[in-house]
């Protein structure tokens, strides 16, 4: 559906995925912050931010993942890059930039608002736009996501079906919703902008008509 205004006299009725302890998740972030580490900043209102960040109206740190390394990468460097008349998407370098490739593990169950089917998505009175619609419309999402926490006081992330890994999962966690030390990492991450996170990122973007060059500007092989 396209941007409407949150239904003002709609009691919803949210569907919850747990997430199991246990489970492995995979981020792309700034190699100055630590791979457990929310995000504290909120987004602008109107401008900038993610799909579902915090903002001044309601601010909570977030955290970003996927549920395999691929999805994470796809949903961080994909975006808007189209294919070629060769059929393949090259990843501009400057989009790797001090990034790093990180693989956390969750230390308990976590409730989570399902937004993964189209009768979840109706129960907080909402279709695919809200996980589909694009940056310039990130300012509505927010809202709802706003609105969605109020209706589901103990929800502590959202997840959703990737756009750009059809069939995987993306998430995001409220970190003013989960305390303690709920993600602990289980394996060394890797940078993205050396010659060797050029190699991973080729290996596991492949399939997807993805490349990116070596720092040198040599191609990166697997």
């Amino acid at each position: 559906m396209p941007t409407t205004a949150i239904p003002a006299r709609f009691d919803a009725s949210p569907h919850f995925q747990p997430l199991p302890a246990g489970t492995r998740l995979w981020r792309v972030h700034d190699r100055r912050y630590q791979a457990t580490g929310f995000n504290p900043r909120a987004a602008d209102t109107n401008f900038g931010g993610g799909r579902f960040d915090g903002t001044d109206r309601d601010p909570y740190p977030t955290y970003y993942a996927g549920l395999g390394p691929e999805t994470a990468l796809a949903e961080a460097l994909l975006r808007a890059i189209p294919f070629n008349d060769q059929g393949v998407r090259r990843i501009p370098r400057v989009s790797v930039r001090n990034r790093r490739l990180s693989t956390v593990e969750t230390t308990g169950e976590l409730a989570l608002v399902d937004l993964c089917s189209g009768q979840a998505l109706a129960a907080v009175a909402q279709d695919s736009w809200l996980i589909h619609a694009e940056a310039a419309d990130y300012h509505a999402t927010r809202r709802w996501a706003s609105w969605i926490r109020d209706q589901a006081p103990k929800a502590q992330g959202l997840i959703w079906p990737s756009k750009r890994e059809v069939g995987r999962r993306i998430l995001v966690l409220f970190g003013d919703r989960c305390s303690g030390e709920i993600l602990v990492e289980r394996s060394p991450g890797r940078d993205l902008d050396d010659l060797e996170g050029a190699v991973t990122i080729n290996r596991l973007l492949e399939p997807y008509g993805a490349v990116i060059s070596a720092p040198a500007g040599r191609p990166a092989r697997r």
